[in-house]
């Protein structure tokens, strides 16, 4: 665990921008108490979250209790581990008995469960302190609800701030929390990370329960941390992941300590670079961060392997047919029935779901079965391949997809290129800030590798972070004042 090092000379004011296992080490060497870092992220949240949008729910009182209550277990010897006393925010599809939980949508905004989910319940027993439910597209799709205020990205409020786990980014980028839930169907933890210059790990489909978690597409949504570096995004995996009696989805394999794993040396890991895509195909400034990024892991004596992986012209036709269908299962009995509530981005998903004869369905099931099965044999024997998030620099806010249209994706195809995959799959893919654009916006870049290979992810993560100081930049908040 790294302790800041400059703790001596640190104010209240300055607590927020640490990483979070930096606040854990300040809590646990009794130099700052839950109360007070709470009391800190709170002040940063009132100074810029009116501009930024970040959060639907603010639990402000609530938080300060549990952050009273952690500092008491503090003093008393208590240690639930390094999420203890740390302010956490959740996205909006997460249920919580405290909070209601809309999925972005307008219509649920009141919409009060009476109970959390599984990720909620197990971020609590770590001792984390919930601050507040964080905005996001309408039911995890890529359009904001009109009726629902648009996360603005603290780097530049022009540029997009990611897709359904907007919220989630633009929090832990302004230091409203120093993590936060993200979910992924379709790159909605990697497209945030990346925009918002933070660490983000969509992890092996199955391995964070999605009991309690609001579905856009079931087969291919997962669950995962957002934070500010690999070893946050560690210590929070080992709390969130493994087994669930409420998701029999959930897998059964045993959690490794992820945060002790970053700790290792990756001399000899191979990673495959598929040369022609990731360097030769991406804008001038994306592929300077992707070669920045291998130079780095060749010096530290990771082998760097030529890899040949699969890009069908009809990967996201295939995605957006399997979402759309599964999409329409998740909102029966509201749709069509409530139309008139939703916003049109999720209405044409929804219309073109609920017209998808069985035969489309069926061959996109099987589409997805010889892709995965193309992919497992490109990765053969690498620990891992590296893609960036997107092909250029992420794109303006007022219009990210090029307004694709549902079922053709024409922009769309372009947005997913390099996401997609891991969504299909069901592998887990690591994002890691990488350099920034000439608008000042992060570049990101994602490592996806084997099922369960999330310790090895974060081991190359951290190997990365050790070198480049590329995430511990902060945005220049004085706009936002």
């Amino acid at each position: 665990m790294n302790a800041y090092s400059k703790v001596a000379n640190l104010s209240s004011r300055d607590i927020p921008d640490l990483s979070l296992t930096e606040t854990s080490a300040l809590i646990a060497s009794g130099q700052a108490t839950p109360l007070e870092v709470t009391e800190a992220v709170l002040q940063r949240i009132d100074a810029v979250e009116g501009k930024l949008n970040a959060f639907i729910t603010l639990t402000r009182e609530r938080a300060l209790e549990k952050a009273t209550l952690a500092t008491k277990e503090r003093a008393a010897g208590l240690d639930r581990g390094p999420l203890h006393g740390i302010p956490f925010a959740l996205k909006d599809l997460c249920e919580t008995d405290f909070a209601p939980t809309s999925a972005g949508l307008a219509l649920l905004k009141e919409n009060h469960t009476g109970r959390n989910a599984t990720v909620t319940e197990r971020l609590e027993q770590a001792g984390c302190v919930i601050i507040g439910k964080l905005g996001m597209t309408e039911g995890a799709y890529s359009g904001h609800n009109d009726r629902m205020a648009v996360p603005k990205n603290p780097w530049n409020p022009a540029c997009w701030s990611g897709s359904s786990s907007s919220g989630s980014g633009v929090s832990v980028a302004a230091g409203m929390a120093f993590g936060s839930t993200g979910s992924d169907t379709g790159g909605s933890i990697r497209f945030p990370s990346g925009a918002c210059g933070i660490t983000g790990m969509k992890g092996t489909w199955g391995r964070v329960s999605r009991h309690g978690v609001y579905a856009l597409a079931d087969s291919l949504d997962h669950v995962g941390p957002m934070a500010r570096t690999a070893e946050d995004c560690a210590a929070i995996m080992t709390a969130i992941a493994g087994p669930d009696a409420n998701d029999p989805t959930a897998l059964m394999a045993p959690v490794p300590d992820y945060l002790a794993a970053c700790a290792a040396p990756i001399r000899g890991l191979r990673i495959g670079i598929d040369r022609a895509a990731v360097i030769d195909g991406c804008a001038p400034e994306t592929a300077e961060v992707i070669a920045e990024a291998i130079a780095i892991y060749e010096s530290l004596g990771a082998e760097i392997v030529p890899v040949s992986f699969p890009w069908p012209a009809e990967a996201v036709d295939q995605w957006t047919i399997l979402c759309a269908i599964e999409v329409a299962l998740a909102h029966e009995g509201r749709f069509p029935e409530q139309r008139a509530d939703y916003a049109p981005h999720l209405t044409e998903l929804l219309d073109y779901g609920l017209g998808l004869s069985a035969k489309e369905v069926g061959a996109a099931m099987q589409w997805r079965l010889v892709y995965n099965g193309s992919v497992a044999r490109a990765m053969h024997g690498v620990d891992m391949v590296l893609f960036p998030i997107t092909t250029g620099p992420m794109p303006e806010l007022d219009n990210p997809y090029g307004a694709p249209t549902a079922g053709k994706g024409e922009n769309l195809g372009e947005m997913l290129k390099f996401t997609a995959p891991a969504d299909f799959t069901g592998l887990p893919s690591l994002t890691l800030p990488g350099g920034f654009d000439s608008r000042g916006a992060p570049i990101g870049f994602q490592l996806m590798g084997p099922a369960l290979s999330e310790a090895t992810l974060f081991r190359a993560g951290a190997a990365f972070q050790r070198v480049s100081d590329v995430h511990t930049r902060r945005p220049d908040l004085s706009r936002f004042s």
